[in-house]
């Protein structure tokens, strides 16, 4: 920079200004004359006389005195000449500042002339003196002090001043400061001072008369031989924080944050500075310093000519320079170096860091001094970073606010240090020297400034200092020499120091007679630390698309393989810093960063399957180390499936070993990686106990798992791994003795035994065995699961509710598992529950009973994907068992007690919504088992019939819904009956059409009386009775016989006297009589002859009859036609007992059966309102799409409107989300309240017509905006509308609809009979929506909707939605207009009660969840997602800083999308699932419309037919 200028050194060396001539006679003369002259002068001063005129009156008598004073500066300090000396000189400076009367005249008229002699003879003062030091330091700050004042008041400073003053303070300097530093000598007290005043005026002359290059070229060869002070680095961090707060306030605008550093420091630099100014000044300032890493390397610092000089004056041995105690500070002054440096790194990054340097150190470990470097090569012109427009990567450290603070340190040191400073105790409260920035267990990790620097501008500025320090003390391969193309730094001759000291070679140690490795300072790992942590979030801040010159990338590569060294020695602060920093550099798009997988992964197996991290504890928190392990091993989970069999190349494999021919160098295939990376996080699960860093590993689960499913599905996981021995002899074969990284954790500072071993390679062993296969893994997830969820996680809500996510989530992975290993999953969940239910009282909390519920819905979620599972008898009774006790409190059967009988037990559940929860599971399990989905698909899990579509297809002319009978059963059911038998019913049995309203839904049953089995009346199609026999003409022997009434032994008995009582009739007739009886005779002939004959003609008639005779024949009656099925019915199944019909004695509950009077006016719009009310929870998901450089909304929404606006995986994502849907047929959910829960019209060949139309148009996948189509998954337990908003114009088209809307409005306010001509649908609003045209249907795209006067919305909140980015640009995401946007995501159920004109959004930005998806040019996609955090911490599978697969992204995105909603429903305290709202309607409806009859007006009611649409109703009194 200043190669061209001379410097000032000889000039000021050879300057005579502070010799005065009284040094020419003897001592005593000098003193004596001293004291004399002085005495008065200073008297004078401090007299409190009002007129102290100064007694010197001419230039002549002031010149004199003053070689008196210069004389008296350095006279010892046992008197009160030197203090009196310098009340004269301080006094006389300021004569240009303001007159005084005690300044003599000739220094009045010419100021600058005497001031400039004055600060020459004022440098005796600063020669140190053995005795009275205090007075000294005392007298030398009062003069500093001075020198302030008269830098900052002065107006009248010549230039020549100005440098006299800047040449006055850099020798004082350069006199105290040069040497090396003796304890408790005047240069360690008056370090800071000295170096602060040197900054605070130089700022000052920068701004009133800016240096000339040879001063500058002066104070930085001058500085360079400071700097084993550690104030000096103190100091030139702090002037330079100042610098760079002020030149980034200009640089880049006021919306890049605010680099915020104390107020003390920032007043260093004068407000008066123009811009220009600064920034010259920052560029020299920044390098006044000359190359940092000097400070690593004793044997430059040690090599000025002062410092040799005082060495050899000392001891007379070159050799102990090194040795010096001040050296041993080296270490520590490094450290600040680097941090400072990293401080403005951040800076430039935007990057937000509080604590920036520790009062101590810990201890390091050993390391090893490296050789004499290079001169620095500095930057040849002022390279400012120039602003860009946008952003990309994620740092690798946490911002919670965006303005960058530096807290000011006071650091006290001495010369007496030992090389092994006090440990500190690790704190995790506390922020270790090695933590990222401003980084917390909870925080997010946003993005650096949008405005930041590119990546190659911050490493022409700090690039060579930062490579060269992260190689600090490293032995390069023979091959890769320290050369400028390197590290910039050269290694002399026969000096290659290694870590190990076994292999450091004796030839070198002869070499060098300077070498002794017992006295090296053993702390350099802290800078080194720094400057690799500093490289990596340079790095990680690279922008998407931004290119970055491969020499820095090879450099930057190098640094990292060297730090994440664990073969012979393990540098845990490098390690540390590197994992810290790093979380997001598999996520940047960097070139070749793939080829430190196996390094990486080394150093993580190291790491997360430690539990304790005693040996990192003193460098780092613990806690934040694995967290950000964790991240770097989310984001390298897919690269062995994603590059499968693509070789990896090792860097430099095998060549940090002595052997040089050694057999480990061979590539190794990312496939292979695949079983360490599940070591590892598999280990990391066993091991981790903060709650945040379980819940990403619960993520990256299921993220492995699903992916290696799906890989197995298509056919594409033809694998290199072997199951059994072949597995442990690849996996030995390539530990890090293959990759560059050994098998083993030792401490920092010592070297690796052959005995030690990591606790990955005992994970190895207990898992290597079937984890690479999908089904593998699936196991063995659910196994540590289940395993830890009912142990150490079931007191932690929030690792409770990401394990029973993770859970949930494995239920639906695709692969086929032993029934055992279902059944260990629901037996876990169950086992929770119990756990849960059975503690005590005081744990019982709104939060624990939210655990409960979720263990109920996981456990729902693995029934209806498994339903086999109950097929098995112990596994349905356990699950009954625990519905049982979610329901009434306890089971009826445990091991110790007797059956305790249903209607035995008091219910007393844990809560109301844990009653909820286990009624929803056994709805689960007697409704959508086996039942799903159902004939009308999965859109809709309730019948799409209703009692117009049942009256248009039955046999009646009239089409009145008051045909239908209402019964209410047990307060929880309404069936409605339908007498009359459908038309395409052929046979005449009794017939019921039935749809019953339940919690669960509407059904429809259509039920038959038959008196056969199914199976005799297969062939039957209507009732015919048995035939008559046929006659037989064979009438057989006809005999004549005299039937007696008494046998023929009755005629032998004698008579007695009582047979003789009765006379005979010829003994009693007279002959009157016996006219009468002759008359009698002959009546009873005619009468014989008149039967005779009329006998005979019927036998004639009878023989000419045929057989048999219709008139005779018994025919049995024809079938029934009208049957009172209803009636029938509900007798059949014992409802009509007279215990079913009384009111119970002590509750408010109706009877078990009552009816309902559907002529009441409202019912049928209350009944039509219990059928909009959904039976499952339904999400809404708004998808957008974001090209690079968009801000506004409309650029957002008009994107979609063509495929050539997006990327062809973005239409790929939104099919794998969902299926095309009509909106205008769709039965289910369609994102706005407006056209949900329609009747489906159509059927599945015209949807898949649909499908294939919609793929053929032109489209960015606005075509699914909810206007016509929609994207919608569904299963049997929610349901979830993928909606792409596009750009709608406002046109007369909105306008015509906004009228339409008015005047149908006006219409059903004034004509109340059009309430009573439902239409067809399960609308919202049947009647609006049916008189409104396809093309004046609302939308969910349109800023306002209106809705029909009178009509409510019904309670369906809390609304659940998410909104999906996908952003093609990483950096745009801060700059995404979510305000601006969440108008476009109206779903209607914001809208407010009786409200027709105004939507009320209830939710904020901030409580919206928003999934960014970023595509990776690997074909690999970066997940951030915001919002989703709440009460309940994380949301899994997705968190931030994910890296997922193309196959596993929709299915990854769906699930945490679920999940989110469930969150979020959880902690919502209005929320009631829907069957408790569809409950809560039912009882409504009871009390509204209940029908109060006595029990036999009940019974009559049953056997009266309804005419006229209306009950025969009898008066009840």
């Amino acid at each position: 920079m200043y190669s061209e200028w001379r410097s000032l050194q000889l000039i000021i060396q050879s300057d005579r200004g502070h010799i005065s001539v009284l040094h020419s006679y003897p001592n005593n003369v000098g003193k004596d004359v001293a004291h004399a002259v002085v005495r008065p002068l200073g008297l004078g001063l401090n007299s409190s006389a009002s007129s102290n005129e100064s007694i010197l009156r001419t230039d002549k008598e002031v010149k004199w005195t003053m070689e008196v004073l210069c004389y008296g500066l350095t006279l010892p300090l046992d008197g009160e000449t030197v203090k009196l000396c310098v009340d004269v000189y301080t006094d006389w400076i300021m004569a240009l500042v303001s007159r005084r009367d005690s300044i003599p005249q000739p220094i009045i008229k010419e100021p600058n002339l005497y001031v400039q002699t004055i600060l020459k003879h004022l440098q005796n003062l600063f020669v140190p003196r053995t005795e009275y030091a205090h007075n000294q330091i005392t007298l030398c700050l009062r003069v500093l002090a001075a020198v302030q004042k008269l830098a900052h008041e002065s107006a009248n400073m010549s230039r020549e001043t100005w440098e006299v003053l800047l040449l006055f303070l850099l020798q004082i300097n350069d006199s105290l400061l040069a040497a090396p530093t003796i304890s408790g000598g005047l240069a360690e007290n008056l370090a800071d001072k000295l170096i602060g005043v040197l900054f605070e005026v130089w700022f000052l002359a920068c701004t009133r008369c800016f240096p000339t290059p040879p001063y500058w070229k002066t104070a930085r060869e001058m500085l360079a031989n400071w700097r084993h002070h550690p104030a000096v680095v103190e100091q030139w961090s702090k002037v330079i924080c100042a610098l760079t707060s002020r030149l980034l306030r200009f640089t880049y605008g006021p919306s890049f944050p605010p680099f915020k550093v104390p107020d003390e420091d920032a007043n260093l630099i004068p407000a008066e500075m123009d811009n220009d100014c600064v920034a010259q000044t920052w560029f020299r300032i920044l390098h006044m310093l000359s190359n940092p890493v000097d400070l690593s390397n004793p044997a430059i610092i040690s090599t000025t000519p002062t410092f040799q000089e005082q060495i050899l004056n000392v001891t007379g041995m070159a050799q102990e320079m090194i040795q010096h105690p001040c050296l041993k500070q080296l270490p520590q002054i490094f450290f600040r170096a680097m941090r400072g440096i990293s401080c403005l790194v951040d800076a430039f990054l935007g990057i937000a860091r509080i604590n920036i340097i520790r009062e101590r150190l810990p201890p390091y470990g050993i390391s090893r001094p490296r050789s004499d470097s290079a001169p620095p090569t500095p930057v040849n012109r002022l390279n400012m970073p120039q602003a860009s427009s946008t952003m990309n990567t994620t740092p690798p450290h946490s911002r919670r606010i965006r303005s960058v603070t530096v807290t000011k340190t006071t650091v006290k040191t001495s010369s007496g240090s030992t090389a092994h400073p006090p440990k500190v105790t690790h704190q995790t409260s506390t922020t270790s020297p090695l933590s990222s920035p401003n980084q917390t267990c909870s925080e997010p990790r946003p993005l650096p400034a949008p405005t930041r620097p590119k990546v190659n501008s911050v490493l022409n500025l700090f690039g060579q200092w930062l490579f060269d320090a992260g190689l600090v003390h490293c032995r390069l391969h023979s091959g890769m020499n320290r050369d400028g193309s390197m590290t910039g730094i050269t290694t002399p001759a026969g000096l290659d120091v290694r870590r190990k000291p076994s292999q450091i070679s004796t030839e070198n140690m002869v070499a060098n007679p300077l070498f002794d490795a017992n006295e090296f300072p053993d702390n350099y790992e802290a800078g080194r630390a720094e400057a690799c942590g500093t490289l990596c979030r340079i790095f990680c801040s690279k922008k998407t698309g931004e290119e970055i010159l491969p020499v820095y990338l090879s450099r930057f590569y190098m640094v990292l393989i060297q730090g994440l060294q664990i073969n012979d020695f393990i540098c845990r602060p490098v390690l540390a810093s590197i994992i810290l920093n790093s979380p997001a550099l598999f996520c940047s798009d960097l070139k070749g960063i793939d080829v430190l997988v196996p390094y990486f992964i080394s150093a993580l197996e190291i790491i997360l399957p430690d539990r304790e991290l005693s040996k990192f504890k003193a460098y780092v928190n613990p806690t934040e180390l694995r967290r950000a392990s964790i991240h770097i091993l989310l984001s390298m989970l897919p690269l062995p499936h994603h590059f499968g069999t693509v070789k990896a190349e090792v860097l430099l494999e095998g060549k940090f070993s002595s052997e040089e021919s050694s057999s480990h160098d061979k590539p190794v295939t990312f496939l292979s990686l695949k079983l360490r990376l599940v070591n590892v996080l598999i280990g990391a699960l066993q091991t981790e106990t903060d709650p945040n860093n379980t819940q990403m590993i619960l993520g990256a689960m299921l993220n492995i798992v699903q992916d290696s499913a799906l890989l197995e599905a298509i056919g594409s996981s033809q694998t290199e791994l072997n199951v059994g021995g072949s597995t442990h002899a690849s996996l030995k074969s390539h530990s890090r003795n293959s990759s560059g990284i050994s098998m083993t954790s030792t401490g920092s500072s010592e070297a690796t035994t052959p005995d030690s071993e990591r606790p990955a390679q005992a994970l190895l062993r207990d898992y290597a065995l079937h984890t690479d296969t999908a089904t593998g893994l699936l196991i063995r997830s659910i196994h540590l699961v289940t395993q830890r969820l009912n142990s150490q996680w079931r007191q932690d809500m929030s690792i409770s509710l990401a394990a029973l996510e993770l859970l949930s989530g494995l239920a639906k992975v695709k692969v086929s598992v032993d029934s055992s290993d279902r059944k260990r999953a629901v037996s876990s969940v169950c086992s929770y529950i119990v756990y849960q239910c059975s503690r005590p009282a005081p744990f019982h909390s709104r939060d624990m009973h939210s655990m409960i519920v979720a263990a109920f819905q996981c456990l729902c979620v693995w029934l209806t994907e498994h339903p086999d599972m109950l097929n098995e008898k112990d596994c349905l009774i356990e699950v009954l068992e625990i519905v049982e006790l979610g329901i009434s409190g306890s089971k009826s059967k445990t091991n110790d007690q007797e059956v305790r009988y249903k209607g035995d037990k008091e219910l007393n559940p844990a809560s109301m919504r844990v009653k909820d929860a286990a009624e929803a599971t056994l709805t689960c399990i007697m409704q959508l088992l086996g039942a799903f989905p159902s004939p009308s698909g999965p859109a809709s899990p309730c019948s799409l019939l209703n009692e117009e579509t049942l009256i248009k297809y039955s046999r009646l002319t009239s089409t009145s819904k008051n045909h239908f009978r209402y019964f209410v059963l047990d307060n929880s059911i309404i069936l409605a009956m339908l007498e009359q038998p459908l038309g395409n019913d052929q046979n005449p049995c009794p017939s019921v059409t039935v749809l019953l309203r339940g919690m669960s839904g509407r059904h429809a049953w259509t039920m038959q009386l038959h008196h056969q089995p199914r199976g005799s009346r297969a062939n039957q199609k209507a009732f015919v009775p048995e035939p008559h026999p046929p006659p037989k003409d064979n009438m057989g022997i006809k005999y004549n016989v005299k039937h007696r009434p008494f046998p023929e032994e009755v005629d032998k008995i004698p008579f007695v006297k009582a047979d003789l009582s009765i006379p005979d009739l010829h003994d009693i007739v007279t002959d009157q009589m016996g006219v009468q009886h002759e008359k009698l005779k002959k009546l009873m002939a005619s009468q014989i002859l008149y039967e005779n004959a009329l006998e005979q003609v019927s036998e004639e008639r009878l023989s000419k009859t045929l057989f048999p005779d219709s008139d005779t024949e018994c025919i049995p009656p024809p079938p029934a036609q009208e049957f009172q099925t209803a009636r029938l019915l509900l007798s059949h199944f014992g409802f009509l007992s007279l215990e079913a019909l009384k009111e119970p004695g002590n509750s408010r509950l109706p009877p078990h059966l009552i009816a309902l009077d559907s002529t009441l006016a409202g019912f049928f719009d209350d009944i039509s309102y219990l059928d909009l009310l959904p039976c499952r929870p339904f999400e809404t998901v708004f998808v957008f799409y974001m090209k690079p450089g968009q801000k506004t909304s409309q650029e957002i929404l008009r994107n979609v409107e063509s495929s050539s606006n997006v990327q062809s995986n973005f239409l790929e994502f939104l099919l794998s989300l969902g299926w095309p849907v009509d909106v205008g047929k769709h039965p289910g959910w369609t994102g706005h309240v407006s056209t949900s829960w329609q009747i489906n019209a159509g059927n599945d060949d015209e949807g898949k017509q649909q499908k294939d139309e919609l793929m053929q148009e032109d489209t960015g996948g606005g075509v699914f905006n909810g206007e016509k189509n929609a994207l919608y998954y569904a299963d049997a337990l929610t349901e979830i509308a993928f909606v792409v908003p596009s750009f709608v114009e406002s046109c007369t088209d909105s306008l015509e609809s906004g009228l339409a809307m008015q005047e149908s409005e006006m219409q059903m306010d004034l004509l109340p009979s059009l309430l009573k001509q439902t239409p067809l649908t399960l609308e919202l609003f049947p009647n609006h929506s049916d008189s409104l045209g396809n093309s004046q249907r609302p939308s969910p795209t349109q800023k306002a909707k209106r809705l029909p006067l009178g009509r409510t919305v019904p309670p369906l909140g809390p609304e659940t939605k998410v909104i999906v980015v996908w952003v093609e640009r990483f950096d745009d995401i801060e700059s995404f207009p979510l305000n601006d946007l969440l108008p476009e995501t109206s779903t209607g159920v914001e809208t407010s009660t009786n409200s027709s004109t105004s939507l009320r959004t209830t939710t904020s930005d901030k409580d919206v969840p928003v999934i960014f998806i970023h595509p990776l040019k690997t074909g690999l996609f970066r997940m951030k997602v915001q919002g989703a955090t709440g009460k309940f911490s994380i949301v899994i599978p997705l968190v931030d800083g994910m890296v997922v697969s193309r196959r596993a992204l929709g299915f990854l995105v769906r699930q945490t999308i679920i999940n989110i909603c469930r969150r979020k429903r959880l902690e919502s305290d209005s929320y009631n699932p829907p069957h408790v709202r569809r409950k809560q309607k039912i009882a409504d409806l009871v009390h509204k419309y209940r029908n109060k009859l006595l029990e036999p007006e009940f019974y009559t009611s049953l056997f009266q037919e309804t005419c006229f649409g209306f009950w025969v109703r009898p008066l009840v009194p």
